[in-house]
């Protein structure tokens, strides 16, 4: 009888410290996980002074090499850092989100994550700490970038609404490319691989009409330069800044964003649940 009742007292007391167990692992509520990711990704950039040093050194030695070098063979009148400015802005970004990929790499191939699998949070944070970091970061680099440009004689005509609008569109680029360069991360088996993968993806803006008019390339190559995503976004930032007319090309840059930042958004939660196990 007194086995009998030591059992059931000990079978009493199963579920609840079961139970208690699991409560000392409480899910994090609200954003708290996705503060605390953008937080360690904030430090990381601080840290990583070269990358931020490179990300906005390259895109000023491209405009002053096009402005100063090619500027006055393409353009005689000396017109064309008006012209060249919006494709260096995003060629800025370019450079600025292709780390993106390899941290996130960095973070899939050295067993951070599998620290982070046995904490309560959800695995959508960590890539949301990459990302929203890297968008401030581009932010600020865009920022240098346009002030270099400024002094190197670039003579926006934008009004201030403009201005809004323009910064709209290239942080909505900024953010399109780097959940894009993020998911790359996820796929590549290395960070060495990461930052090859992206690499590719630099090599866009120059098939676009960031340097040139489309006009002018081979007739073959206009179909490509014309309908892929760079282009539509560079229009409407020219036309943004030199208050020219919008036209249809700031609805398929939108649409073009928001595409990229569905698909690449999907892409990486598929990755990081395959390769992390978490959901």
């Amino acid at each position: 009888m007194t086995t009998t009742t030591s059992g059931a007292a000990f079978a009493g007391h199963a579920r609840p410290a079961t139970a208690s167990a699991s409560a000392l692992r409480p899910r994090l509520g609200g954003v708290t996980a996705e503060r605390i990711f953008i937080g360690r990704s904030f430090v990381h950039s601080v840290r990583d002074v070269e990358s931020m040093l490179m990300a906005v050194m390259l895109p000023v030695m491209l405009m002053l090499m096009f402005t100063w070098i090619f500027g006055n063979a393409i353009d005689p009148s000396g017109g064309y850092v008006d012209y060249v400015v919006p494709g260096i802005i995003l060629l800025c970004a370019g450079f600025g989100a292709s780390s993106t990929a390899v941290s996130v790499s960095r973070d899939m191939t050295t067993g951070v994550i599998d620290r982070f699998r046995t904490m309560p949070l959800r695995s959508g944070a960590v890539l949301t700490g990459h990302v929203v970091a890297s968008l401030a970061r581009n932010l600020v680099a865009t920022a240098v970038v346009i002030c270099v440009g400024l002094l190197v004689g670039f003579r926006p005509s934008a009004t201030p609404l403009d201005w809004v609008g323009a910064f709209a569109i290239i942080a909505l680029y900024i953010l399109a490319i780097t959940y894009l360069f993020a998911a790359i991360g996820l796929a590549a088996q290395t960070p060495e691989a990461a930052s090859g993968y992206g690499f590719i993806l630099l090599f866009l803006p120059y098939v676009s009409s960031a340097f040139v008019p489309v006009s002018t390339m081979p007739d073959w190559l206009q179909p490509i330069a014309e309908n892929q995503p760079i282009t539509p976004v560079i229009e409407t930032i020219r036309a943004l800044l030199t208050d020219a007319p919008l036209g249809q090309e700031a609805w398929w840059a939108v649409g073009w964003c928001v595409a990229i930042i569905a698909g690449a958004a999907l892409w990486g939660a598929w990755l990081f649940r395959r390769k992390a196990g978490r959901r």
